[in-house]
């Protein structure tokens, strides 16, 4: 039930900061173009976000934004498996 939750949170967290990211950059909503939007992909895409230096400049907003899928599934995994190992 933890591990659900979890997910479920992190889930949550990561659509509503791709959310504020794209807000940022497109100016939607009548928003101001900021630089900054993706302040909040950042935390959720660690450790990931740290090998930042190795990508093309091109490619850095969108490793940005999957560098927390990588994480969510990562937790995704571990939950499935954590549930298989205590039904055996």
């Amino acid at each position: 039930m933890v591990c659900k939750i979890t997910v479920w949170a992190f889930a949550l967290l990561y659509v509503v900061a791709t959310f504020v990211f794209l807000t940022g950059t497109y100016g939607w909503f009548s928003q101001p173009i900021d630089p900054l939007s993706a302040v909040f992909l950042l935390p959720l895409g660690l450790p990931w976000i740290l090998a930042v230096d190795f990508i093309p400049e091109v490619a850095k907003p969108w490793f940005g934004v999957a560098a927390p899928l990588l994480n969510l599934i990562i937790l995704m995994m571990l939950c499935r498996r954590l549930r298989n190992r205590r039904e055996e």
